[in-house]
């Protein structure tokens, strides 16, 4: 079979992305999946997505990990399928898709992708971390000296350490530098290593400080490896709603593979 394919990145988080409209990929193939990103062997990238229909929204998002699952929400991969759907035609410059947890809005203009991400109803404070899911599930951790250990080790031990264990959380690393700028570093599960950028990542970032009154702000930027975003939301009776994650998604290129 020989495989049209996109590459996307945003903030150096890069996906495969696929226009599934037609059932050509063999949705059910782990091995393909983990091939195409594999990045000595395949295409290479941090996950696969494809595009598909949607009977009630514009389209449908179905994310893979690296390693060949389907995963759960993916932020970079949401703001980077807007972005393909747009270059497709699919949509012109707003859209209202569906992912794994549900509805998403989102809006381009040029490269910057603006997502709304789900609300966040519960963050568990614990006396080193704090736990949330974004869409995905996600440690936060502060480490003063971010730009120097061993990421993969540490982030691994948290992420098949108690209470996680095979399930997994992702892992964040934050290191605050004003009342509205952290920056932030991320071990993915499915990836099992660090990405340069995680969309579910720094949005749980941005809310662990708000709630732990790191920050009073409701606009925060993160500084990732990749590039910055920016998080945004509202928090109402402990609630956090109008969650958005702002950053560039931009095409790298495009081809075919022989699968």
């Amino acid at each position: 079979m020989i495989l049209s394919f996109y590459k996307y990145q945003g903030t150096g988080n890069d996906f495969v992305l696929i226009d599934n409209r037609q059932h050509i990929f063999p949705k059910n193939d782990t091995k393909l999946v983990h091939h195409l990103c594999d990045r000595k062997f395949g295409i290479g990238a941090d996950g696969l997505i494809l595009l598909e229909h949607d009977a009630t929204y514009d389209f449908k998002m179905v994310y893979y990990n690296a390693d060949g699952n389907e995963s759960t929400m993916c932020g970079n991969g949401g703001r980077c399928i807007v972005a393909f759907a747009n270059f497709l035609g699919v949509i012109v410059g707003e859209t209202t898709f569906s992912a794994i947890d549900g509805k998403h809005y989102a809006t381009i203009k040029e490269d910057v992708v603006n997502l709304q991400m789900k609300d966040v109803e519960q963050v568990e404070e614990h006396s080193n971390h704090v736990f949330l899911d974004t869409g995905s599930p996600h440690h936060v951790i502060f480490k003063e000296n971010i730009g120097q250990f061993d990421i993969k080790a540490e982030g691994a031990a948290i992420r098949y350490g108690a209470p996680y264990y095979d399930e997994g959380a992702n892992v964040n690393f934050v290191k605050k530098l004003s009342n509205t700028e952290f920056r932030v570093r991320t071990y993915e599960r499915g990836v099992e290593d660090e990405t340069l950028s995680c969309g579910t990542g720094v949005t749980a970032v941005a809310i662990a400080m708000h709630s732990l009154q790191q920050t009073n702000a409701n606009d925060i930027t993160l500084l990732v490896e990749g590039g910055t975003l920016q998080v945004s939301f509202i928090k109402n009776q402990g609630k956090y709603t109008n969650v958005f994650l702002k950053g560039k998604a931009t095409q790298v290129f495009k081809g075919e593979i022989v699968c």
